[in-house]
């Protein structure tokens, strides 16, 4: 009983207090990330800057929280009869060889580090890192999480990420290729489908999400059934695959109207002539 009305009160107010100051942080520095962030991405697309900002603020207030948590049970301890010096003295004798024992670990939180301060990729960025593509739904300096297209989570540990590709960064690009038959008059097929990428373009249900109009950019292939069209244009971050969805199919409707033929593979067998036979006389 006397312990808990001098070490117990103590220890409570010590609890409260740092539960208190981890609750104060988090909006200060979720504030504090979002004014730097916009400041250094003045005049980028608000999409990414809030995307930043999430990134950034919730690995700092996790960082934090730990720091608070690390501060709170060391000024508890004491409360129990703990002596800290000696506590202390344990753990940095043990600190080295849990360092060599935690390699990988200490591996996964430095590229964890170089992936948040060079901006590789953030929360909402569609990427592919360690051979996986997926939204990334989370990052901390151990690892990345992303879902993939099948509802799939995966937790990718920082340390395997030699090469991320992040899809989405700044702008999307449409890169179409559009395959006509070798009958077609090309200059006709590419007014059409100049003109159907114009009309999506001014469609109030589709040009929000276009930076600049699709165009054709070039005859880009004679291949074996048909003549590739490449068709290009850039978009607001991943906005390119529901645009060339919906590319496609005015495409093949205008197409099937127009007459125009949309090749698929196949094969002509040629006999030959039949030998001619030489008669002996």
């Amino acid at each position: 009983m006397d312990w808990f009305r001098t070490s117990g009160i103590r220890v409570i107010v010590i609890v409260a207090i740092a539960v208190a100051v981890y609750l104060i942080c988090r909006p200060i520095i979720r504030s504090i990330i979002k004014r730097m962030v916009s400041h250094r991405m003045a005049g980028e697309d608000e999409t990414e800057i809030q995307q930043r900002t999430d990134t950034l603020s919730s690995v700092l207030v996790k960082i934090v929280g730990i720091l608070i948590l690390i501060v709170a049970v060391i000024t508890i301890l004491p409360e129990f009869g703990v002596n800290i010096m000696t506590l202390v003295t344990a753990i940095g004798v043990g600190g080295l060889a849990i360092a060599f024992a935690a390699q990988n670990l200490i591996r996964d939180f430095i590229a964890g580090f170089f992936i948040l301060l060079e901006d590789q990729y953030g929360i909402g960025d569609v990427v592919s890192i360690a051979g996986i593509a997926g939204v990334v739904e989370d990052i901390t300096l151990r690892r990345t999480v992303l879902r993939d297209l099948d509802a799939n989570v995966h937790s990718v540990p920082n340390g395997k990420v030699e090469l991320s590709t992040n899809m989405t960064k700044k702008y999307s690009r449409v890169n179409l290729n559009v395959s006509v038959g070798y009958g077609e008059n090309l200059k006709h097929v590419i007014d059409i489908i100049n003109k159907i990428c114009q009309e999506m373009a001014e469609d109030p249900q589709w040009k929000d999400d276009f930076i600049t109009t699709p165009s054709v950019l070039r005859v880009d292939n004679l291949g074996d059934s048909g003549i590739d069209i490449k068709i290009l244009g850039d978009t607001k971050p991943a906005k390119q695959w529901a645009i060339m969805g919906e590319l496609r199919l005015r495409l093949k409707d205008t197409f099937d109207s127009e007459g125009i033929e949309i090749p698929w593979p196949h094969t002509k067998v040629y006999f030959g002539n039949a030998p001619t036979v030489i008669s002996e006389n």
